[in-house]
C-alpha cells in the first residue's frame, strides 16, 4: 500500500473493494458521494493515494460511470479528491486526515441525540461482529488482513493517522464475517464515531489502553473464541462510550 504522496491503488488488501460496496438508495448521486467520503475520511482510502480506476469504483457502486463521474466532481470541489488526467494518472487522495481535538464540540451541534444513539447501536453492532468473525474460521488472507490492520494502529506515527487506522481495523474485523450488511453498519458507526472522537483532544493515556484492548480483540477473533471477542469488544465500545460522554457533556 502506498503512504502519503504515493500513487499506487490501495486495494491490496481487499478492504476497500468491501466496504465502497453497492449504493441501496434511489439517490444515487448523494449515495455515491457519501460512501466515497466516508471511505477518505475513515482511511479506507488514505491520504495521497490513488482511487481505483473509474469502471472498477462504478462496478463496485453499482452506478452508471456518469453517476461516478459526477460524485467524484462533488468530491473535487470539497477538495477531497483531485485528478489528473492523461497516460498516468488518475484520481488522488487530497485531504489528509483530520487531527483529534481540531475541530471542537461545537462542530457537533445540534447531533447530540444522533450520536449519543450511535454508542447505543455501536454497543449492539461491533460486539456481535466480532463474535461472527471469531467463528467464521478465517483464511489466511482475513487472518493477514485482521493482523496488518492492527499493527498499522500499533505503528501509526501521530494521532490524526492513528485514528483513520484504528477506524481500518475495526472496519476489517467487519469485513472478514463476510457479511456486506455488517460491514454496512460497522461504517455507519465507525463514520459517527469518527465525527465524536475528532471533536475531542487526544489522551495518550487512552491510546494506550485502547490499543491494548484492540490486541485483546484481535487474539480472540484469531484464536476462534466467539464468547471472548464478543466481551473484548464490549468493554471497548463501554470505555469509548464513557469517554465521549464525558468529554462532549
Amino acid at each position: 500500500m502506498s503512504g502519503p504522496g504515493g500513487r499506487g491503488a490501495v486495494e491490496e488488501d481487499g478492504l476497500a473493494s468491501v466496504v465502497v460496496g453497492p449504493v441501496r438508495s434511489r439517490h444515487a448521486f448523494e449515495d455515491c458521494v457519501e460512501r466515497l467520503a466516508t471511505a477518505i475520511r475513515l482511511g479506507v482510502y488514505p491520504y495521497g493515494t490513488t482511487l481505483p480506476p473509474e469502471r472498477e469504483l462504478a462496478v463496485a457502486l453499482g452506478v452508471s460511470r456518469a453517476t461516478l463521474r459526477e460524485a467524484m466532481a462533488g468530491l473535487r470541489t470539497a477538495g477531497m479528491v483531485s485528478t489528473t488526467r492523461g497516460r498516468g494518472g488518475g484520481t488522488v487522495v487530497a485531504s489528509a486526515p483530520a487531527t483529534p481535538g481540531a475541530g471542537g464540540r461545537d462542530a457537533l451541534a445540534g447531533r447530540r441525540a444522533e450520536l449519543m444513539d450511535v454508542l447505543v447501536y455501536r454497543r449492539v453492532v461491533e460486539p456481535g461482529a466480532c463474535q461472527v468473525a471469531a467463528t467464521t474460521g478465517l483464511d489466511e488472507g482475513r487472518r493477514s488482513l485482521v493482523v496488518g490492520s492492527l499493527a498499522a494502529v500499533e505503528e501509526a506515527d501521530g494521532p490524526a493517522e492513528h485514528r483513520q487506522a484504528d477506524s481500518r481495523l475495526h472496519l476489517a474485523l467487519a469485513s472478514v464475517t463476510g457479511s456486506p450488511r455488517l460491514v454496512e453498519a460497522v461504517t455507519a458507526v465507525q463514520a459517527g464515531l469518527h465525527d465524536m472522537l475528532i471533536a475531542i483532544p487526544v489522551l495518550g493515556v487512552n491510546i494506550e489502553h485502547s490499543n491494548a484492548q484492540h490486541a485483546a480483540i484481535v487474539a480472540a477473533v484469531l484464536e476462534g473464541d466467539g464468547v471472548r471477542a464478543r466481551r473484548e469488544m464490549e468493554r471497548h465500545c463501554d470505555d469509548t462510550a464513557a469517554l465521549l460522554r464525558g468529554l462532549l457533556g
